[in-house]
């Protein structure tokens, strides 16, 4: 039988049953490691009776799976002894050289050395965070901001300020005020963090204009940026923008990942970064992980010497354009008038504002026994905003799927607006004013 420990060794304990034992042992930051509102809904949401419009899963049905296969077997075979073992903390040579080969399409003049290959894009999220951030310190991100990195932030215990949004990108004001708020308390700003393509969760982008005066603003206020940018590649309706970091080497950390326009299970992401900071990312790599994995590095290499990978981002966006319109018509054609969204041009997310008085949030359980999923707002602000407002993703449903999913959306929204009239519920405090301009109707356009 076995017995407990005892002895100095042995966990704390009380009179009573403690469901953590360890509780008292953790170090103060695990206070702020809490699971996301998307992976709670996993669970939930994979099954196939409901509709998910919820995760931001890439839909890789598409993906030459013939190629991808025959890349990955010559691999094994010619490199195996070089693609299974130990690689270099930086990432593999000839996977950073073609790196620097996608950035050029968005106007990025960059050397391989100043490439940092990384665990996805998250980690490069980790890794500028545990380089810069001292408990205490400001990062600045805009409202709403992607939950991921707002999770980061908060293990590492920094205080999140959020800046508004509108529909061309974050608003100038908000940043400068933002700034000089944080200033005035004594805080120091480590960096501002924006996802300026097609933003996640707003689906919103920065317009050329509002990048060159973000640009002047943090140059002068002394303000580094971490530009974060998955979905940059994947526009409906134009050739990729020109990125920060296109126009400020120095001043810009730029973080890229293969998750979308490949592959998110190999977990493939970089940062580029000036070349002092570009070694305390080495440094930070080689405690987190030794090394990224080379076997995923390489596949990635190989795929994209084999196949045509920009014809391949072109069907992307292809695909993801179609299932964009599905879900703007479907929310046309069922939302109640009250409601407002944005019609994004390219990415993975629309962001609806409920009428007055329905807290998303409180709504989503009545929503999953309908089978539908989404994501409240709450989930992507620090300060507890948000609860008006709810992410939808069309990613990875097909059209006749996002189109049955907002039907059910619709009709909860329906009894919920019921009850709510015939209860005379107060609206949801704390709504965030994010953004403001561009919802004057149903299906009006934010990007």
């Amino acid at each position: 039988m076995d017995h407990p420990p005892t002895g100095p060794s042995a966990p704390a304990t009380t009179g009573r049953t403690r469901l953590d034992s360890y509780v008292d042992r953790y170090a103060a930051r695990t206070a702020g490691m809490t699971a996301s509102e998307i992976r709670a809904l996993f669970a939930v949401a994979s099954r196939p009776e409901v509709v998910s419009l919820a995760g931001g899963m890439p839909n890789i049905s598409g993906l030459p799976l013939d190629v991808v296969g025959g890349a990955i077997a010559d691999l094994v075979a010619n490199q195996g002894p070089v693609a299974l073992q130990y690689s270099s903390g930086q990432g593999d040579p000839t996977l950073r050289e073609q790196i620097c080969e996608v950035m050029a399409l968005e106007g990025i003049n960059a050397h391989p050395d100043d490439v940092v290959v990384t665990v996805g894009s998250q980690q490069a999220v980790d890794l500028v965070t545990r380089i810069f951030c001292d408990p205490g310190d400001v990062v600045i991100c805009e409202a709403p901001s992607y939950v991921g990195a707002l999770g980061v932030f908060k293990a590492f215990q920094c205080q999140v300020v959020h800046a508004e949004m509108d529909a061309d990108g974050l608003v100038p004001d908000a940043l400068r005020q933002a700034i000089a708020a944080t200033r005035a308390a004594g805080k120091t700003i480590k960096f501002l963090y924006t996802i300026p393509n097609f933003h996640n969760p707003a689906g919103v982008t920065m317009t050329a204009a509002r990048r060159a005066e973000i640009l002047d603003i943090c140059r002068s206020e002394d303000v580094l940026v971490l530009e974060d940018n998955p979905y940059g590649l994947l526009g409906f309706d134009s050739e990729p923008m020109r990125a920060l970091r296109a126009d400020d080497a120095e001043g810009v950390i730029y973080l890229g990942s293969f998750s979308k326009t490949f592959s998110p299970g190999l977990r493939v992401g970089w940062a580029l970064a000036p070349h002092a900071v570009r070694e305390k990312l080495v440094l930070a790599q080689e405690s987190a992980t030794l090394c990224p994995p080379a076997f995923n590095q390489m596949a990635v290499s190989a795929y994209l010497q084999a196949h045509d990978w920009k014809g391949q981002i072109k069907q992307l966006r292809e695909m993801y354009r179609e299932r964009r319109d599905a879900m703007v018509e479907a929310l046309g054609d069922f939302m109640p008038a009250a409601c407002r969204w944005n019609v994004p041009h390219g990415g993975f997310f629309v962001w609806m504002t409920l009428p007055p008085g329905i807290d998303a949030k409180a709504m989503l359980p009545r929503a999953v026994t309908a089978r539908v999923a989404y994501v409240p707002g709450t989930a992507f602000f620090a300060d507890g905003f948000g609860s008006g407002s709810l992410r939808l993703s069309f990613c990875y449903p097909t059209p006749e799927r996002i189109r049955e999913g907002v039907r059910r959306l619709a009709g909860v929204l329906e009894e919920e607006m019921e009850l709510r009239a015939t209860f005379g519920a107060k609206p949801p405090q704390g709504e965030h004013p994010l953004p403001r301009s561009g919802y004057d109707g149903p299906g009006t356009d934010l990007s």
